[in-house]
């Protein structure tokens, strides 16, 4: 099972001073785009996702199909597979994948200690 690019995604109060944080920390602005209240935020292949008023918990996010700089992929493990997986191993899923559609979608899996883990598929 190939999850793909791997970041922490970051339920942040106040998204110009995680920001500024951050950036104290070596961040750089990576992608995103704050008037929409998200950044994403670089460092080598370090990468954190700000994110204000749009995630109850902070969570892991596994991206299929990028790479750390969130360049496509040749070959990676489709999301709709991961769940196929996932299921077939008793893992219970908080959100699921259409398995009739392609492209992008995302499935949400909570781990036992109740973090959330977000394979978010782009492509």
């Amino acid at each position: 099972m190939q999850l793909g690019a791997f970041s922490i995604s970051l339920a942040v109060k106040d998204l110009a001073a995680s920001r500024a944080f951050y950036e104290k920390l070596g961040f750089k602005e990576f992608g995103g785009n704050a008037s929409q209240n998200w950044l994403i935020m670089k460092n080598g292949d370090h990468v954190v996702g700000l994110f204000q008023g749009m995630f109850e918990k902070n969570m892991l996010t596994f991206n299929p199909g990028w790479d750390q700089d969130a360049k496509p992929l040749d070959g990676f493990t489709d999301v709709r597979e991961i769940q196929r997986q996932l299921k077939e191993q008793g893992v219970a899923l908080a959100s699921e994948a259409d398995e009739t559609t392609t492209g992008p979608a995302s499935i949400i899996v909570i781990d036992p200690d109740g973090n959330p883990v977000l394979i978010d598929q782009h492509l």
